[in-house]
């Protein structure tokens, strides 16, 4: 246990973090929204050690109402109100207890604002039972009576459901819920999660919200894009198998993004993409040609620690020996170069000092600046950098364009002093960030396609503007694709 000094030290440190946070984010209710600011993430990650540091029962009540009102006052986001409407999900269940503040929050938030300038969409289940052959509705009855023992009235309902909800039910829900007919908005299992807005415009969700906030300087909707992306994902011309090489591939949601990008890119493409979840913990090199030989394309996924990298690092030695596409992202694109280094320049040993700390040719480091840092809270490299790029190499021809801009979120780096070596050897650095001289992107200009980018393009990728990395990577596989045929 922490000895008695060491508490009370945490606990003053607290009250002084709370004070300056009165300070700087009062809630007194005279004061008006425009007037309050969400926390930098430089104070909630100070407060968040204090918090962790402290003996919580020494802090009940002060602490509690402290952490609902920075809730209350950080939820917003936005100092420049240059937005005509913000969406805020609360997830969970009602009546959950670690919902409560944040249900709390929407209480006072509608107090503040009014009834014309915020809106509550409720979501619920309507539940169906097979044996009567009938759709329930007590339990979003239920639902919504507990929310409103919280202080909040639900505007709209939407409801999931397996079956249509007859007009009928609409009524009765509306009835006993306190909404409008028009109010309860049906949401029908769906193929795609890509159908839902297609399926909540039918429902006209739309133009019950923008009604409700007194929105009328709006123009029709035009999902015509939209349409012709699902189309296309639904009835794909092409299919090619893609092996995604992961630590934490037994959760579906680990690496949601990279999926849903490649979804993306499929479309685009008018390919279906097959993904095979590869733990990288249980390949070697009896198995490896069996899990690998038969893909069009590879991807070695992002993820911290030195569980399962080595089955990365043989994975990659694979594809690049048999000219497989491969798609390096972070992590993976770490990897890419201390497999290069290993078994082309023949630096045996080479590693990650975040795997290895006495490797004899750490490819991979910290920088120096991140070599003393003790509390690890909110001090990788994160957010938008930008990247400047080669103009003969194959990233600038697939981003057209001199200088991109990425979202990151890492610590370690290429280790420029091995820059030399590798670009010598073959492994080109094609993208570098001019205000660090940290490497972005690497490839190797001698495979059809073999690119790692130390970035998360994933983060940007969206249905209308799928990432051009993730739709040259999906071509390049049905290219393969092709040529084995």
């Amino acid at each position: 246990m922490t000895n008695r000094p060491t508490q009370l030290k945490a606990f003053d440190r607290l009250l002084t973090i709370m004070d300056e946070l009165r300070e700087q984010c009062p809630w007194d209710q005279k004061q008006t929204m425009e007037t309050l600011r969400p926390l930098t993430i430089e104070e909630t990650y100070e407060l968040g050690d204090a918090i962790l540091d402290a003996d919580l029962n020494e802090v009940k009540g002060e602490l509690g109402d402290l952490l609902l009102h920075i809730v209350f006052y950080s939820r917003i986001g936005s100092e420049t109100n240059d937005f005509d409407i913000i969406i805020t999900e609360i997830g969970g269940t009602v009546g959950d207890i670690e919902s409560l503040p944040y249900i709390e929050s929407v209480r006072q938030l509608r107090w503040e604002l009014g009834s014309a300038n915020s809106l509550v969409i409720h979501l619920t289940l309507i539940p169906y039972l097979s044996a009567a052959k009938e759709l329930k509705t007590k339990p979003t009855q239920h639902s919504v009576k507990t929310l409103m023992e919280s202080g909040i009235n639900a505007d709209i309902l939407v409801c999931r459901t397996e079956h249509d909800i007859s007009k009928e039910i609409k009524n009765k829900l509306a009835l006993f819920c306190n909404v409008d007919v028009d109010s309860v908005i049906q949401s029908k299992d769906a193929s795609t999660i890509y159908d839902v807005p297609l399926m909540m415009e039918q429902e006209k969700l739309d133009t019950v919200v923008l009604r409700k906030l007194d929105i009328s300087n709006f123009s029709s909707t035009n999902m015509s894009n939209w349409t012709e992306f699902v189309n296309r994902l639904k009835f794909p011309k092409n299919t090619v198998n893609v092996g995604l090489i992961g630590k934490y591939v037994e959760l579906q949601d680990s690496y949601k993004s990279i999926l849903e990008s490649l979804v993306h890119a499929g479309s685009v493409n008018e390919t279906k993409v097959i993904i095979h979840s590869i733990h990288s913990e249980f390949i070697d090199d009896d198995q490896i040609k069996k899990q690998i030989s038969n893909l069009d394309g590879v991807i070695v996924a992002p993820g911290f620690g030195s569980r399962g990298i080595e089955g990365k690092i043989k994975s990659i030695k694979y594809v690049r020996e048999n000219n497989i596409p491969f798609f390096g992202i972070c992590l993976g694109m770490q990897m890419a170069v201390i497999e290069y280094s290993r078994n082309v320049l023949n630096f045996k040993g080479s590693n990650s000092t975040e795997m290895d700390e006495k490797t004899s040719h750490p490819v991979i480091s910290l920088m120096k600046d991140q070599k003393n840092i003790v509390n690890k809270g909110g001090t990788m490299r994160l957010g938008s950098w930008t990247c400047d790029l080669d103009e003969g190499s194959r990233v600038y021809e697939i981003y057209k364009s001199k200088s991109i801009t990425e979202r990151h979120r890492h610590r370690w780096e290429l280790n420029n002093d091995y820059l030399e070596n590798l670009n010598n050897a073959g492994l080109k650095t094609s993208g570098i960030n001019s205000e660090t001289g940290l490497v972005e992107i690497i490839e190797l200009p001698v495979n059809n396609w073999f690119i790692g980018v130390q970035f998360h393009p994933e983060y940007k990728s969206t249905v209308e503007t799928p990432h051009p990395l993730f739709v040259s990577f999906v071509q390049a596989c049905l290219t393969y694709n092709n040529t084995k045929d």
